[in-house]
């Protein structure tokens, strides 16, 4: 968390420092996301057996080529998860123990990702106080933390990082509004869908051999100074 804490500072510190450089051609905002995330498998030995809230937090930093045009990136951290169910007993190995789930029993992952996208966002000419965007780009993740609960054995946050794919890439989508203000700063509003379409998980021993992907519907709530 402390580590963190410091990146963010320092992204901060650095986005600040561009946006007094360039001025009006450069601009930054931060996001507050609440998030509802699932998995999808392409195999049925492993299921998905619903979704979780969750919530993801960050910076956005937008390069303006044209007045309605301009690449778009950021940091941005990420907490989602989902369930799985498999249909056949499976080994998994936690930093502190091994367990054997049964079959038909759920796993329940939560993870958290350091992801920092690159996209194209399209901005209409602003109407009274409201304008629209939408923005459309890819996602590389690094995976920071992951537990996984397991209902049935009593197992609770145990450290699951070992049973993940530390990379995983997305495409994303967002649409929305943006209210101003006063002066440059808006209020945003919107909506977004993420698809992480690498395996997230890792089939390790004798688990199935399945290609796990991770679906995220974004509440985009944000401030754009």
């Amino acid at each position: 968390m402390i580590k963190n804490r410091k990146l963010t500072i320092i992204v901060v510190a650095s986005i600040i420092s561009l946006s007094n450089l360039y001025g009006q051609k450069l601009k930054f905002g931060i996001l507050a996301d609440p998030v509802i995330s699932w998995f999808s498998s392409d195999t049925r030995d492993t299921e998905s057996k619903g979704a979780k809230a969750g919530f993801n937090f960050g910076l956005t930093l937008n390069r303006y080529f044209s007045d309605n045009y301009s690449f778009s990136t950021g940091l941005n951290i990420l907490n989602a998860g989902g369930k799985l169910v498999n249909s056949v007993p499976i080994e998994m190995k936690f930093k502190n123990l091994q367990a054997t789930v049964p079959a038909g029993e759920a796993v329940v992952y939560k993870i958290q990702y350091l992801s920092i996208p690159f996209g194209l966002k399209l901005n209409t000419n602003q109407i009274g106080y409201i304008s629209f965007f939408t923005d459309l780009g890819i996602d590389p993740k690094v995976v920071i933390g992951g537990k996984a609960d397991i209902p049935s054995l009593e197992i609770t946050s145990e450290n699951a990082i070992d049973e993940l794919r530390l990379f995983n890439l997305s495409y994303h989508i967002t649409g929305g509004i943006e209210y101003s203000i006063g002066g440059s700063t808006a209020m945003v509003f919107g909506l977004g869908f993420d698809n992480n379409f690498m395996d997230i998980t890792k089939d390790t021993g004798e688990q199935p051999t399945d290609k796990i992907s991770h679906k995220i519907i974004k509440f985009h709530l944000g401030v754009n100074f």
